[in-house]
């Protein structure tokens, strides 16, 4: 079972990092203005929570999670995320957010081969959970979509990234 010690600080960082941008990702994908921005960004959250509680929980996600709760944890996903985003465009969020991931990928397959395919499967549910956290295109919360075909490319995108197939 990989743990935190698998990794270098740098590579571990990628690896939290890569839980930071897969929700950020979806909800660049398709803005849903700030109640739907809200709503999907409390998805990603729930999705850590429920991991967390849950007993069956792949180990290599329980420590990312335990070090997204440290206040280091967080201040090094903090510095990545500014170092990666640092002058982006809007446009340019869903394409280093997959760089990310790509980089993430190759470091769980080299350093915990064993537990790369569970932790990508919860980075593509929490993809998949924020995607699913707000309608897209209605108006006043009538019609629109649950899954709009911007978040279901960006899904697909996300499951290429990590090698994997998509949750939607």
């Amino acid at each position: 079972m990989a743990n935190k010690a698998s990794f270098t600080p740098e590579e571990w960082t990628k690896v939290l990092e890569s839980v930071a941008v897969t929700g950020m990702a979806v909800t660049a994908a398709e803005p849903s203005g700030l109640w739907g921005m809200l709503k999907e960004a409390f998805a990603g959250g729930a999705a850590l929570a429920a991991a967390k509680a849950n007993p069956n929980a792949n180990e290599l996600v329980k420590a990312a999670i335990s070090d997204f709760e440290t206040p280091e944890g967080r201040a090094s996903v903090q510095e990545a995320l500014k170092h990666r985003f640092e002058g982006a465009e809007a446009t340019d969020v869903v394409p280093r957010a997959l760089e990310t991931l790509r980089q993430a990928s190759a470091i769980l397959e080299a350093k915990a081969p064993a537990d790369a395919p569970a932790f990508k499967a919860w980075l593509n549910s929490i993809a998949a959970k924020v995607a699913e956290a707000s309608k897209e295109g209605g108006f006043l919360g009538f019609g629109g979509v649950q899954v709009s075909k911007a978040e279901t490319a960006t899904l697909a995108e996300i499951a290429a990234a990590l090698g994997t197939s998509a949750q939607a």
